[in-house]
């Protein structure tokens, strides 16, 4: 399993929201390239990147820090928020972001999301977030009535390998993993690589889904508030 450290970014700053919510942020660093750097120093090569504000507005609001992260410290940058186009996706890429990751794009304009896949499969993943059941997108402020299944499977068969899954309704929580949506993933379809995201409260959860089999987890406020050090986070990065 990989363990891949988050920075959330909203105007410009390092923070978490509390079950998505917009009206529920917590500030934990005002520096993102400083953030990335503790990162950096603590022996993690690729990070989990999100533009907050790009995901509620459809545009990149927190590009320039993104991309001084890439340029001053030479990590490996997942991205994800205000993707909404072919030409959005191919403007990170060609400017040096590792992987995508969409959402909104995937639910609400396939035929260009497919068009990523056929051009880049290997730097593309799925951000498949969970509400109730439902996906969620636009800042998790849309719902689709599509079966998740449903959704995934046609998502297969034009070329996805790559998941990340959130479950909006223990992101930023603290409680707890949800290991049962990801063991059942898992075993629905076994040849996607499947990263968890939300909920994670401390080395048990990261001992959990170690042991189950998946993929990657994403770390954010387990981390921030004090619940896990980066030494216990690169214990379980492989």
């Amino acid at each position: 399993m990989k363990v891949i450290p988050a920075i959330d970014l909203l105007d410009g700053q390092v923070v978490r929201l509390h079950k998505g919510s917009y009206d529920e942020v917590t500030v934990y660093n005002d520096d993102p390239v400083e953030q990335a750097r503790l990162y950096k120093e603590a022996g993690f090569d690729h990070i989990h990147v999100v533009d907050l504000n790009g995901a509620r507005q459809g545009k990149f609001v927190n590009l320039d820090s993104v991309l001084s992260i890439i340029t001053e410290l030479d990590i490996s940058v997942q991205m994800g928020g205000g993707i909404r186009s072919f030409e959005d996706a191919r403007k990170l890429l060609d400017q040096g972001v590792s992987k995508i990751v969409c959402s909104s794009m995937a639910v609400k304009n396939e035929e260009a999301w497919f068009k990523v896949l056929e051009k880049y499969a290997e730097r593309a993943i799925l951000g498949m977030d969970l509400k109730e059941g439902q996906l969620a997108y636009s800042g998790w402020e849309e719902t689709s009535e599509e079966p998740v299944n449903a959704f995934l499977a046609r998502q297969l068969e034009e070329g996805l390998g790559e998941v990340l899954c959130t479950d909006i309704s223990r992101d930023g929580t603290l409680e707890g993993v949800n290991h049962e949506l990801y063991q059942t993933l898992k075993e629905q379809f076994p040849d996607l690589n499947f990263i968890a995201s939300g909920g994670v409260s401390g080395e048990e959860d990261l001992k959990k889904l170690d042991a189950s089999d998946v993929y990657a987890v994403v770390v954010g406020r387990a981390y921030y508030e004090g619940k896990l050090s980066l030494e216990d986070m690169k214990k379980y990065n492989k």
